[in-house]
């Protein structure tokens, strides 16, 4: 039985008094992918903020690898094992897509098979053509790249990707799909929000939609796919 890598438990989460996440819960067993689907406003990014730490939970359980980690700093999550490729993207706009690689790299938890540029290129060779260039020029595109890359240079036991493609041309959408069946492959644990659906199915074990931040149905692929009625009713498909 594979271990619970990230277990999430009843989490209340608030900007100010205006709260967000009404006792949501999910888990990510080691090894698996799991899918965070919802409309737009319904709390997604938020409970990845609170997972990070960025905006903590005032109430719930929030466990990493064994620890309960709800009550510790960002940083501090971070060097757990979590990876994040932000909303946005968030890369460095003055640094090169070199100097945004090796800025947060490491492999503190000792992967015996850690990520280096090299793979990272050969993952998105796009980024080895564009070794040498500042941040600010790339593409949205080559952006989002750069941010995978950049979350997967600090070995991480957990990917944690927002939005993974929302915006990007449909070329580099394939890229980045085929990037995350590739990344299942090797056995790294991903939880992923982003609203296609199609995509999702193929490669995630599991599948969490949230409505107005609560859990409002879990289930598999085959299940998701064998009620399209959920799609309708929840991600206004």
């Amino acid at each position: 039985m594979s271990e619970t890598l990230l277990e999430i438990d009843g989490i209340e989460t608030c900007y100010g008094l205006s709260q967000v996440l009404f006792g949501l819960s999910l888990k990510v067993q080691s090894g698996e992918m799991v899918a965070l689907m919802g409309r737009n406003g319904m709390g997604k990014t938020t409970t990845i903020r609170s997972i990070m730490g960025m905006t903590p939970a005032r109430a719930g359980k929030v466990r990493f690898a064994g620890e309960e980690v709800r009550s510790l700093p960002s940083y501090k999550i971070a060097k757990l094992g979590i990876g994040l490729v932000p909303e946005g993207r968030q890369i460095f706009p003055n640094l090169t897509v070199y100097e945004n690689l090796v800025a947060a790299s490491g492999n503190r938890l000792g992967n015996p098979d850690p990520w280096t540029i090299d793979k990272i290129h050969a993952l998105f060779p796009r980024l080895a053509e564009r070794n040498s260039n500042m941040g600010v020029t790339l593409s949205g595109g080559e952006q989002q790249m750069l941010a995978i890359g950049r979350a997967l240079m600090t070995n991480p036991k957990l990917l944690i990707l927002d939005e993974a493609t929302e915006g990007l041309a449909p070329l580099i959408r394939e890229e980045i799909w085929n990037c995350l069946s590739m990344l299942k492959g090797r056995g790294q644990s991903v939880l992923v929000i982003d609203k296609n659906v199609a995509n999702l199915s193929k490669i995630a074990d599991r599948h969490y939609i949230i409505e107005r931040g609560k859990t409002v149905w879990t289930g598999t692929s085959e299940q998701l796919i064998a009620e399209p009625d959920l799609q309708h009713r929840y991600l206004g498909i």
